[in-house]
């Protein structure tokens, strides 16, 4: 998966390049950027010393030292001053530039802690959205691993708004899925019964069709690759814009493709119905052909309805929601 939210002590990621929220004389400090320092043991320090400090926005790569990652990027992230001084463009321009660092010094994964997010007092839902944002934009274009880095419950944080109208929307639907009268059950498994004899009946008459195992494998559907295969060729898409948007590496991408009755997760088929911007039946199509369905009594399944019913296909916005209701992300 290109990129994922995960809870972790930064210092403690075993990844090609650490970011460090640092200020501006790259000498330490408080929070991250302390934590860091202590880790990486005195030498970052005294390489920091010679960089002469940093501009906001922009950032410096030091080697890692102590820590178990080859190079710590240092990024100068704004202080908020309520949103109308350019923080929002000096924060974009700090995972830019460090990424940009990352790619130069041929780091295949990177981990970031949400910039000035901190005692500089950056909303942290917005924060938030700016790090998807841009590093999304990022991903689209370069094949990299990154992890957004949430050290507790506390540093994470999406929009009130957003987290309210889905916590209603799972009230209202996972409720009602688990509210059945007696009546009702009764009914239901009434009608179970009476359909049992003619799905036997139905399959005894399908295998005296298939005369032979070459027979009864020639009838097989569509599988799920063929069909997501045609569906790519249908929207007009290429396999990087579709895996790109799924947030799928290319080698799953590249074992789908190649084996033809390749199963893939739950979270993965759904990352691709998301890239493929499915409408909820077709979703339900895809995923029947990887042997999953949609269920209201999973709150994971109502939050995709609820991305889909809304018409909103932004897979690292689904995944910001998911990683809020602690739900898996989307993706492999």
């Amino acid at each position: 998966m290109p990129l994922q939210i995960v809870r972790n002590d930064i210092t403690k990621m075993k990844v090609d390049a650490i970011v460090n929220a640092a200020n501006s004389s790259l000498l330490g400090g408080g929070g991250v950027d302390g934590s860091i320092h202590r880790a990486a043991g005195p030498q970052l320090l005294a390489e920091c010393r010679t960089l002469g400090g940093c501009e906001t926005g922009d950032a410096k790569i030091t080697k890692g030292y102590n820590l178990p990652c080859r190079y710590v990027i240092h990024a100068v992230g704004p202080q908020w001053r309520g949103g109308g001084h350019g923080e929002r463009e000096k924060l974009v321009s700090c995972y830019r530039r460090s990424l940009a660092l990352a790619k130069e010094h041929h780091c295949e994964t990177v981990a970031f802690p949400l910039i000035s997010s901190g005692i500089y007092g950056y909303p942290k839902d917005q924060a938030l959205k700016v790090a998807i944002d841009t590093i999304s934009d990022f991903l689209l274009e370069n094949d990299m691993l990154v992890y957004i880095v949430i050290f507790d419950r506390k540093a994470y944080q999406i929009g009130e708004k957003l987290f309210s109208d889905i916590a209603a929307y799972i009230d209202d639907n996972y409720v009602e899925a688990h509210t059945d009268s007696y009546s009702a059950q009764l009914s239901r498994m009434k009608m179970l019964s009476q359909e049992a004899p003619a799905q036997v009946s139905y399959a005894m008459s399908a295998a005296a069709k298939a005369k032979s195992l070459d027979d009864a494998l020639s009838q097989i559907d569509e599988s799920f690759s063929e069909m997501l295969l045609r569906k790519i060729d249908e929207k007009g898409m290429t396999d990087a814009q579709c895996y790109k948007k799924a947030n799928i590496d290319r080698k799953l991408f590249s074992k789908i493709r190649s084996d033809r009755l390749y199963k893939p997760s739950k979270p993965t088929a759904i990352a691709f119905a998301i890239a493929l911007e499915l409408p909820l039946e077709e979703t339900r199509d895809l995923l029947q052909k990887a042997g999953f369905a949609l269920s209201r009594s999973n709150k994971f399944d109502i939050i995709i309805e609820y991305f889909i019913e809304r018409g909103d296909y932004n897979i690292f916005e689904i995944n910001e929601a998911l990683f809020a209701f602690d739900q898996s992300l989307l993706g492999a």
